[in-house]
């Protein structure tokens, strides 16, 4: 199995502080495929997932049976457990229980909603995990699985290193037409693609859809997810979705946050701050699974959002500070595609062109407000040129040579 970016900080931050690892993500991402990895050279571990039933009924009955008793720290892999209506209720007991009784145990549970506001168990683990948000495979960690930190990832993009010119274009080209799931970007096979991308949104749609409590609206959620591709990479109207599907605003807003919580897709919000006639509500729509957008612009800038969200979500998990994903826009129409948020303040903005290998006419607009020593501009074409407008360092560079030194 290929080794992922998280298994280190899980290991540093999470087993060596005695917490239990959260870790949600997408379907397929690969978080069992982690949790097997790390119990790799563990003379002691097991496994349980929530679909068999003899582990459910230990679970129900004796839950302290999954957490084996060991000299050598033993680990226990809980896959899907937030399926279980008072999943955090038992986790809590038996984690106090095994800590009290001075036999400690690595937990590392799973899940494919957001386990960290999943609204399923009435107790609070406050202080007893650690959450990590696994995304699937990005640029550099089909290269390497040692992300950078923010400061290392700026510092290399902003100084050209020749070695990686032109090096990975082999491998942004299969995560354009493929997508970042391990299955079919490895596989590389358009008819295997077919087969997984159907049986992905069954998944979705009709098994995590159904434990959330959305059973009577199935059908209606499955044509909204059908519809969202098309709209991908642009701001989402609600209201036009609504009116398409015949159902009220509200409850497309529900269903869209069933689906984001699910990670199926996600919304970059709007920066407002000191930016003038900046637009206050409308977000942007991006489909983790980005293969499924027939426009190539929308697909190479939803690429780019997924990149740029992993970057955010890790460094955030990793306790380098919050990092946020916004975008910028005014009245006027004039955006910038991205702005990566560092504690609450402005940090590196992203604009995305295709084919353009010259500044973008909308840094002009917002550079001056935004107080930011770096800016950059992403292109599919390889491209590596340092300008400074407004007294910032603006690169405008190719993916490769850029998404090669994110996470």
């Amino acid at each position: 199995m290929k080794p992922r970016y998280l298994q280190d900080e899980i290991h540093k931050l999470a087993f060596a502080s005695n917490k239990i690892c959260l870790v949600s993500g997408p379907r397929q991402s690969g978080k069992t495929s982690l949790g097997k990895i790390l119990m790799e050279g563990r003379p002691v571990c097991r496994y349980f997932n929530w679909d068999d039933l003899e582990f459910r009924r230990i679970w129900a009955k004796t839950p302290l049976e999954t957490l084996p008793v060991s000299p050598d720290r033993p680990l226990v892999v809980l896959d899907e457990i937030h399926k279980d209506r008072t999943w955090k209720r038992t986790l809590k007991g038996i984690y106090d229980v095994r800590n009290f009784e001075d036999s400690p145990c690595d937990i590392f549970v799973t899940g494919s909603a957001r386990l960290n506001v999943y609204r399923r168990g009435s107790d609070s683990m406050l202080g007893r995990y650690y959450h990590f948000r696994l995304a699937p495979f990005s640029l550099r960690e089909l290269v390497t699985a040692s992300p950078m930190s923010p400061e290392e990832a700026l510092k290399a993009i902003f100084q050209r290193d020749s070695v990686h010119q032109g090096k990975y274009t082999a491998e942004l080209s299969a995560l354009l037409e493929f997508g970042p799931f391990p299955e079919p970007l490895f596989a590389q096979d358009k008819r295997k693609w077919n087969l997984w991308h159907r049986q992905r949104h069954e998944m979705i749609v009709r098994e995590d859809l159904r434990d959330l409590g959305a059973s009577s609206d199935l059908g209606k959620i499955e044509t909204l997810a059908a519809l969202l591709p098309e709209r991908a990479s642009s701001p989402l109207s609600v209201n036009s979705l609504s009116t398409f599907i015949e159902v009220g605003h509200q409850t497309v807003k529900r269903w869209l946050g069933w689906l984001n919580e699910l990670y199926f897709c996600f919304e970059v919000k709007p920066w407002q701050n000191k930016i003038k006639r900046s637009i206050k509500k409308e977000g942007k729509l991006y489909l983790w699974d980005y293969s499924e957008l027939q426009e190539p612009g929308s697909r190479f800038e939803n690429m780019i959002a997924v990149h740029l969200l992993k970057a955010c979500n890790y460094w955030t998990d990793a306790g380098y500070g919050v990092f946020e994903l916004y975008y910028l826009r005014n009245r006027d129409g004039r955006e910038i595609d991205f702005l990566i948020v560092q504690d609450g303040k402005p940090w590196l903005p992203v604009e995305v062109k295709k084919g353009d290998t010259t500044p973008s006419d909308n840094w002009k607009t917002f550079l001056p407000n935004l107080q930011c020593q770096k800016a950059l501009q992403i292109t599919e074409k390889p491209n590596w040129k340092l300008y400074h407008q407004n007294g910032v360092d603006l690169l405008v560079a190719g993916a490769d040579e850029v998404l090669i030194h994110l996470v």
